[in-house]
Parts: C-alpha cells; sequence; structure tokens
C-alpha cells in the first residue's frame, strides 16, 4: 500500500513538473534588428512610444525594449498566441524594418522626418 502510495505521489508530481515546463516555453524572447534614425526615439511622439504602446497592443506581446543605438527591438511574447511574423508585421505597419520584413511605404512616409533616415 506505501508503495502504491508513493508511486502515485510521484506520478503526480511528474505531471505537474511536465505541465509547468511546457507552460514555460510559450514564452519567447527574440531580438529584431531595425533600422532608427531617430537621435530621441523614446520621447519622439512617431517613435518610441507609438512604437513601444502599438506593439503591446498585439495579442500575445508581453514587453517590448528598444535600443536605438543598436537599432534593435527585444520582444517578448508568448508563442501560443502569436508568432515572431505577425510581430515583425505590425512592426513593419508602423513604417520600420523588422528584420527581413521592411517597412511598409506609407506608414514610413508619415513618420516625422526625424524618424527617417537622412541623406
Amino acid at each position: 500500500m506505501k508503495s502504491l502510495r508513493f508511486l502515485l505521489i510521484a506520478f503526480t508530481a511528474m505531471l505537474f513538473a511536465n505541465t509547468a515546463s511546457a507552460q514555460q516555453k510559450t514564452v519567447q524572447t527574440a531580438i529584431i534588428k531595425t533600422a532608427i534614425y531617430c537621435d530621441h526615439c523614446k520621447q519622439c511622439e512617431s517613435c518610441g512610444d507609438r512604437l513601444q504602446t502599438t506593439l503591446l497592443k498585439e495579442k500575445g506581446v508581453q514587453m517590448i525594449v528598444l535600443d536605438e543605438k543598436a537599432m534593435t527591438i527585444k520582444v517578448t511574447y508568448n508563442s501560443k498566441k502569436t508568432d515572431l511574423g505577425k510581430i515583425k508585421t505590425a512592426i513593419s505597419k508602423l513604417g520600420y524594418d523588422a528584420d527581413d520584413v521592411k517597412a511598409d511605404i506609407a506608414a514610413y512616409e508619415g513618420l516625422d522626418g526625424c524618424c527617417k533616415k537622412q541623406g
């Protein structure tokens, strides 16, 4: 009887451990290369704040970290709710390149002058 109880407890613990590890794997972090030319992005109306608030509205996106010096966007997201392709498309629709996804032309034209490549 004790060995049956032990097996039952061990099986239950193993089941919970598998469930917990499967849930943790749904949170992914990706670093997306972009092209940001603005030197005041975090205060600029068409860059930092808009980029942050718009992407956080995307289903599954949990956190955004913009690094304008390295020209990257670090995105933490739930892979059960969204995927990297959808996130890159959302960035493109804001007027920015996202790795291999080029910026939407109309959205890029709508950016402030300070956010566009000079020269």
